[in-house]
């Protein structure tokens, strides 16, 4: 995938994986809910070395799929876990992983390869397990902004997060500098929402 600057983890290996790796950007994404951005996105790479070291397999869809629940579960609870709640992302996870093996032939990238416009992405990316409206809206942005996956229209679709002009997601994430900017943004959200 070719992409721009991502700043989604402090860890360079971890983006560098999800620039790589069209599943585990998916995976970080769906992660992305009550925790730190930078946590989320991270454990596609952590998941990576944790299925290498147990099963011998490397994250795709396909051998997320293959595991039972309980190898999910432990996989997502091992110390540190990857996320506050392991065993719900876990059975989030692996529904995501089915999806992608039974729709897309294993390859997470066809998801947005293959759609015919913006509307459409955006429709399949809400129809996913964990994906809501604005997570769906945050993803076109962050494949439009740093990986120049650009449908016609993919700006109007994942308004407001697909504004050039404006910085609040991770779609935005593109250095530390603006990984404080986003957070800044956040704050200034919840606050407005709460007076």
């Amino acid at each position: 995938m070719m992409t721009g600057d991502i700043y989604l983890s402090p860890d360079p290996a971890a983006n560098t994986f999800l620039k790589e790796n069209p599943f585990g950007l998916l995976v970080g994404m769906l992660l992305d809910q009550q925790i730190p951005m930078e946590r989320a996105f991270s454990a596609p790479y952590l998941l990576n070395a944790r299925l290498q070291n147990h099963f011998d397999k490397v994250l795709d869809a396909s051998n997320l799929a293959s595991l039972s629940e309980e190898q999910m579960i432990a996989l997502f609870s091992e110390k540190p876990a990857l996320h506050r709640f392991p065993k719900a992302m876990a059975a989030k996870c692996h529904l995501l992983a089915e999806r992608v093996v039974a729709d897309y032939h294993n390859d997470a990238a066809a998801l947005w390869e293959e759609a015919e416009s913006a509307d459409a992405l955006l429709a399949t990316l809400k129809s996913l397990s964990g994906f809501g409206t604005d997570k769906s809206k945050i993803f076109l942005a962050l494949l439009g902004k740093r990986f120049h996956v650009a449908p016609i229209g993919w700006e109007q679709a994942s308004d407001p997060f697909g504004r050039a002009d404006e910085v609040r997601s991770v779609a935005d994430a593109s250095s530390p500098e603006a990984l404080e900017e986003i957070r800044l943004s956040k704050a200034r959200m919840k606050a407005a929402a709460k007076a």
